[in-house]
C-alpha cells in the first residue's frame, strides 16, 4: 500500500483512532492514579465527545480505506466510510455516553470502584469493536471486530461479581459466543474457498460473473447469519440474552440491549447490501443476485424472533428478564425493515433505532434506580411505587408506553415507519402478524403499570428519590421521547440522508 493511500485511509478512521487513544489513556491513568479513580469517568466522557466530533464529520464523507488490488473491477477497501455508518456510530456514542452516567448512579458499579479503570477501558474496547464492525467491508475485519466487541462484553457481563448470577451470566455469554463465533468463521472459510476473496465487493462481483455452487454458498451464508443473529438476539440465536441481561450489571445490560444490537444490525444491512445487491431500482427496491433467498430467511427470523420474545415476556416477574425478552421482540420488529429489501425499509430501521435508544435505555435506567433503593427487580416489589415515587413511576410508564408503540410517543413513530415499509412492499400478512405481536407486548408492559398503580402493597412502599443527576438523565431521555412522538421530521430527514449510499 502506498504512503499516500495509507494516509488517506487513516484519515477515514479518525473516530476509531480517537477511541484507541482514549482507551490507552484510560489504562494509563488507571495505572498511575490507582488510589484515586474519580477522573476516569471524565476521561471517558471527553473521549466520547471528541470521537463524536470526528463521526459527525463523516456524514459528508464517502470513501474506502485500506484499498488493495482491484482484482474484479470493484472497490475493494477493507473499510467503507459513509453517512450510513456515521448514523450508527452516533447511536453507539450516545448510548456509551448515557451508560457512563448510568454507571455513575449504579450501586453495583460503585461497589467495584477500585476496578473502575478496567470497567471504562472495556467499554472503550466495545466501542472500538462496534465502530470497526459498522464500517468493515471485509469478512476477516468483520470477524476481528466482532471478537473485540465480544471479548470486552464477556468480561463486562460478569464484572461486579456480587452474586453468583454475575459469573453465570459471563460464562453463558462466553460459551454461546464461542459457538456462534466458530459457526461464523466456518462460513467465512467456505466463502473464501468458493470465491478466493473475503472482500464483500469482490464477492458481489464474483456472484454476478462466476458459476458458484448455490447450495454450498447458501450454507456458508446461513452460518454467517448465525454469528450476526447472535449479536442482535434474533431467534433461534437468542438463548444467551435473558440470562446475561438478568445477571449482568444493569448499566451493561442496557448497553448490550442498544449499542451491541445497533452494531449487529449495521453489519447485517451492510453485508446483505454490499454482497448481494446488483442495483437499486428507481422506487428504492433492491435487485439482488439470484443465488440466496434473503426475503424468506428474514421473514422467518423476524416472525420467530418477535413472537418468541413477546410470548416469553408474558410470564416474567424479573423486570430485567422481561426487558430482555422485550429486547428480543424489538429485534424482530427491526428485522422487518430489512425484510422488504429496499431503501425505505433501511430508513425505517434507522428511525426505529434512534427512538429505541431513548426508550429502552430510559426503561433500564428507571429499573436500575429502583433496584438501587429497594434491592429488587421483581415486579411484585413495585406495588404502590407509582404513588410513593411519582417521578420514577411516571417516567417508567412513559418509556414502557413508548416501547409498546403507542402514540403520542416516539415508539409509535418508529413502528409506524416499519409498517409503512411493509405495506408499500405489499407484505400485508407479515404486517398483521407484527401488529398482533404489538398487542401481545401491551399485556406484559401493562402488568408493570398495574403493580405500580392498581395493586395495594403488603406494606408501606419505599420512596425512591432520584438525585439531581439521575433526574436530569431521565428528563434528557423523556423529553425527546415525547417531542419526537409529535415532531419527528428531523430524525426522518437524518435517516433519509444517511442512506444515500444505498442510492436514494
Amino acid at each position: 500500500m502506498e504512503m499516500g493511500n495509507l494516509y488517506e485511509s487513516l484519515s477515514l478512521i479518525k473516530p476509531e483512532i480517537s477511541v484507541s487513544i482514549f482507551l490507552i489513556l484510560l489504562v494509563t491513568f488507571d495505572l498511575i492514579f490507582d488510589k484515586d479513580k474519580k477522573f476516569i469517568p471524565y476521561i471517558a466522557i471527553a473521549g466520547i465527545f471528541i470521537t463524536g466530533i470526528f463521526v459527525i464529520g463523516q456524514f459528508s464523507v464517502s470513501g474506502f480505506g485500506f484499498n488493495t488490488e482491484n482484482v474484479l473491477g470493484s472497490p475493494v477497501g477493507m473499510v467503507a466510510v459513509d453517512s450510513f455508518g456515521a448514523f450508527f456510530k452516533i447511536i453507539i456514542l450516545v448510548s456509551s455516553l448515557l451508560v457512563v452516567f448510568f454507571s455513575y448512579s449504579s450501586e453495583e458499579i460503585e461497589q467495584s470502584k477500585d476496578r473502575l479503570g478496567e470497567y471504562y477501558a472495556l467499554i472503550f474496547g466495545m466501542i472500538l469493536g462496534m465502530m470497526v464492525m459498522i464500517s468493515a467491508s471485509d469478512l476477516i475485519l468483520i470477524y476481528l471486530s466482532l471478537e473485540l466487541l465480544s471479548l470486552s462484553s464477556y468480561v463486562l457481563a460478569g464484572f461486579v461479581k456480587l452474586r453468583e448470577r454475575n459469573s453465570e451470566a459471563s460464562l453463558k455469554y462466553l460459551i454461546y459466543g464461542a459457538v456462534s463465533s466458530g459457526l461464523m468463521l466456518f462460513g467465512i472459510s467456505i466463502i473464501y474457498g468458493l470465491i478466493g476473496s473475503t472482500n464483500l465487493y469482490q464477492i458481489n462481483s464474483a456472484l454476478q460473473t462466476s458459476a458458484i455452487n448455490p447450495l454450498v454458498f447458501s450454507f456458508a451464508v446461513i452460518l454467517i447469519v448465525a454469528g450476526i443473529g447472535y449479536k442482535i438476539s434474533a431467534a433461534p440465536f437468542h438463548f444467551w440474552t435473558p440470562d446475561v441481561y438478568e445477571g449482568a450489571p444493569i448499566s451493561i445490560t442496557a448497553y448490550l440491549s442498544v449499542a451491541s444490537k445497533a452494531a449487529g444490525f449495521a453489519l447485517l444491512i451492510r453485508f446483505v447490501y454490499t454482497t448481494f445487491v446488483i442495483n437499486v431500482e428507481a422506487n428504492g427496491n433492491w435487485a439482488l443476485v439470484n443465488i440466496f433467498d434473503w426475503r424468506t430467511l428474514l421473514i422467518v427470523l423476524s416472525i420467530a424472533t418477535m413472537t418468541l420474545g413477546n410470548f416469553s415476556a408474558l410470564w416474567q416477574n424479573n423486570l430485567k428478564r422481561m426487558l430482555a425478552y422485550s429486547s428480543i421482540a424489538h429485534a424482530g420488529y427491526l428485522l422487518l425493515g430489512l425484510v422488504v429489501l429496499s431503501n425505505q425499509g433501511v430508513m425505517a430501521i434507522l428511525i426505529y433505532f434512534a427512538f429505541y435508544l431513548l426508550m429502552n435505555l430510559g426503561a433500564f435506567y428507571c429499573v436500575m434506580l429502583i433496584a438501587n433503593k429497594i434491592g429488587s427487580e421483581d415486579i411484585h416489589d413495585y406495588k404502590g411505587l407509582g404513588y410513593s415515587s411519582p417521578f420514577l413511576g411516571i417516567s417508567l410508564t412513559i418509556f414502557l408506553v413508548s416501547l409498546t408503540g403507542l402514540p403520542p410517543t416516539a415508539g409509535f413513530i418508529g413502528k409506524l415507519y416499519i409498517f409503512i415499509a411493509l405495506v408499500d412492499a405489499q407484505m400485508i400478512v407479515v404486517a398483521v402478524i407484527a401488529l398482533l405481536n404489538t398487542v401481545v407486548s401491551l399485556y406484559y408492559y401493562v402488568r408493570v403499570f398495574k403493580n405500580m398503580y392498581l395493586v395495594k402493597p403488603d406494606s408501606e412502599p419505599q420512596t425512591v428519590t432520584p438525585s439531581l443527576l439521575s433526574k436530569t438523565v431521565i428528563l434528557a431521555l423523556i423529553i425527546p421521547v415525547l417531542v419526537f412522538g409529535l415532531y419527528f421530521t428531523p430524525i426522518v430527514e437524518l435517516a433519509r440522508n444517511s442512506i444515500s449510499f444505498l442510492g436514494l
